[in-house]
């Protein structure tokens, strides 16, 4: 049967009758229907996947100048800034849009918390969010440590040095992330490989994101599922247009940085090539890490029998892996914050502790950036494993609409009330 009839130029309908990859893209991209009311929230996702094309075609442009070496990495670094030609620009743009990358994902995942995306039937396109957000972590990990200054070689010291907290195999897990007993040469090559290696993986997770995405469908800042054609328009051109106008904003935004504050986000020990034999005074990862990094150095005491450094791993790790069953903690009857009179501030509660955990990543583990850290980690996984669930149970959701449309086609809100004024006024 054909499936490229629909075509008017002859060498597309050809193509598609053989492999209808327009037809696809049109029925996924054109004519896919999408909630009417979407805010620009729902830009977030759209514009992840440009920063990761972005920071694909500069990493594949840099590493052609690269030198995975520790007697060259840092100088091949100089040298691209220097003497490559606009070298400056693909670093700078690299280098900041692994920021720009996590900022509007961390946007995109508050976005999902706030109006309850992760609840049924969308467990799975969730999920997949957060394997996202752990190779994301993996990757920027590891490129932060290809300059080889001070704070990448010092970096990957400590965040190697964690894994020798578990039992039995810790040891054989640091030996095999260093290729050695140190961080070094084989070290540098690995991550350098890994680092080329991983957006490729990432792109595979994000091209299963988009298709659990298309099957569920969106969610929006109601929570309810769509009901018929009044409910939707089809995403071109009406969400093509509005993507547009966010990417127009965020350029702007990501172009700030590059041109005008480009170590912004940046550590100025990493402009020291990296020194095993000095150890930097205040050792901390990239600002993304901050809030992992605030709860791994929580744990100051050993809890019965489980040491403190251990204990410090297992709720770093844990504080991303909760996410995975996120879904079945909250019990909620309905979606959205715009709906739940009292989680619309424990939300804010919980916003207000990450960005908490983040500032106690940058100081020092002593004082009270030390017993806020410790606060907010409780309540980090509180929130979770206790509010959430409870919260679902007792509180008394304000009553939905039928439909999307509803408030503007008569079921309510200022539209239909505006009618009926004009009604009355008329002799």
């Amino acid at each position: 049967m054909s499936t490229g009839s629909q075509w008017k130029n002859p060498v597309i309908r050809w193509v598609d009758d053989r492999l209808p990859i327009f037809t696809y893209m049109d029925h996924e991209y054109q004519q896919f229907p999408m909630p009417r009311n979407l805010n620009y929230f729902w830009n977030f996702g759209a514009l992840a996947s440009i920063v990761l094309v972005v920071m694909v075609v500069t990493g594949v442009m840099l590493a052609m100048q690269y030198t995975p070496h520790v007697d060259y990495a840092f100088d091949s670094v100089e040298r691209i800034r220097r003497d490559v030609n606009y070298g400056w620009l693909l670093q700078y743009i690299h280098m900041n849009g692994g920021s720009m990358f996590f900022i509007v994902v961390y946007i995109h995942m508050f976005r999902g918390l706030y109006y309850g995306s992760y609840k049924a039937p969308r467990e799975l396109l969730w999920m997949l969010g957060v394997v996202i957000l752990l190779l994301m972590m993996a990757t920027a990990f590891m490129g932060y440590v290809l300059p080889w200054g001070q704070m990448s070689y010092w970096g990957a010291t400590v965040i190697t040095n964690l894994f020798s907290a578990i039992p039995l195999v810790g040891d054989w897990i640091v030996t095999l992330l260093w290729g050695g007993f140190s961080v070094d040469n084989a070290t540098l090559n690995r991550f350098y490989s890994l680092h080329y290696l991983m957006p490729f993986v990432l792109f595979a997770v994000v091209g299963l994101h988009v298709v659990a995405l298309h099957v569920s469908k969106s969610n929006n800042p109601d929570g309810i599922e769509m009901k018929g054609p009044q409910d939707s328009v089809p995403f071109h051109p009406y969400f093509t247009a509005k993507d547009s106008v966010g990417v127009g904003v965020f350029l702007l935004f990501f172009a700030f940085f590059v041109f005008y504050a480009p170590n912004f986000f940046g550590e100025p020990d990493n402009y020291i090539e990296a020194n095993p034999l000095q150890t930097p005074s205040h050792i901390v990862p990239e600002w993304y890490f901050l809030p992992f990094y605030a709860i791994l150095r929580s744990v100051t005491i050993d809890i019965l029998f489980i040491p403190a450094k251990l204990m410090g791993v297992l709720l770093m790790f844990g504080s991303i892996l909760i996410l995975f069953i996120l879904p079945w903690l909250d019990t909620a009857r309905v979606r959205s914050a715009k709906y739940r009179p009292i989680y619309k501030y424990i939300f804010w509660i919980f916003f207000v502790d990450c960005i908490a955990l983040g500032w106690v990543g940058s100081q020092p583990a002593e004082g009270t950036a030390l017993i806020i850290g410790q606060v907010a980690t409780v309540y980090y996984f509180a929130h979770f494993l206790l509010v959430m669930p409870i919260l679902g149970k007792i509180e008394t959701p304000l009553p939905l609409p039928s439909s999307i449309a509803e408030p503007v086609t008569g079921g309510g809100g200022g539209a239909s009330a505006g009618a009926a004024a004009a009604k009355m006024e008329k002799p």
